[in-house]
């Protein structure tokens, strides 16, 4: 196939997304504290955002010809995300949760790389926005630490 490389991108960041998408949810029923109302209410729009991201690349996925293993075994044998801890502080999900944006968008830029040097700029394209979206959450989120 002549887009194996961005294939296994598009793969690698569609686990780790779900992944994340996932810990953030666990982290919207579970945070409390004082800020409990404004970050229960951003980890929803956060994990919103990123159900549509998933979708979005596994139907990428599909559009280069591709079967999308959308099983947790392998979304969890394919992800660099690390389960959350419900029983975190408010702070300690926030700090856990830059690390993790941090870790795709580094992904996001090799999968760059990866998608345009094999000339497949639609899928560098997807990259590009995941990455810029990202980069905005780690913002939010800083933010409010």
């Amino acid at each position: 196939m002549k887009n194996h490389q961005t294939l296994e991108a598009l793969e690698k960041v569609l686990a780790d997304s779900y992944a994340l998408m996932l810990k953030t949810q666990n982290y919207h029923w579970n945070v409390v504290g004082d800020n409990f109302k404004s970050l229960h209410e951003m980890f929803q729009l956060q994990y919103e955002e990123l159900f549509g991201a998933i979708d979005e690349l596994a139907e990428r996925i599909r559009s280069l010809g591709s079967k999308v293993d959308g099983t947790f075994d392998h979304f969890k044998k394919y992800s660099d995300i690390k389960s959350g801890n419900k029983d975190f502080s408010a702070q300690e999900m926030i700090k856990d949760l830059i690390f993790d944006h941090e870790i795709i968008v580094k992904q996001l830029h090799k999968s760059i790389k990866i998608s345009q040097q094999e000339g497949d700029e639609s899928s560098a394209d997807i990259f590009i926005q995941r990455a810029k979206a990202h980069e905005k959450t780690i913002w939010m989120l800083v933010a409010s630490v």
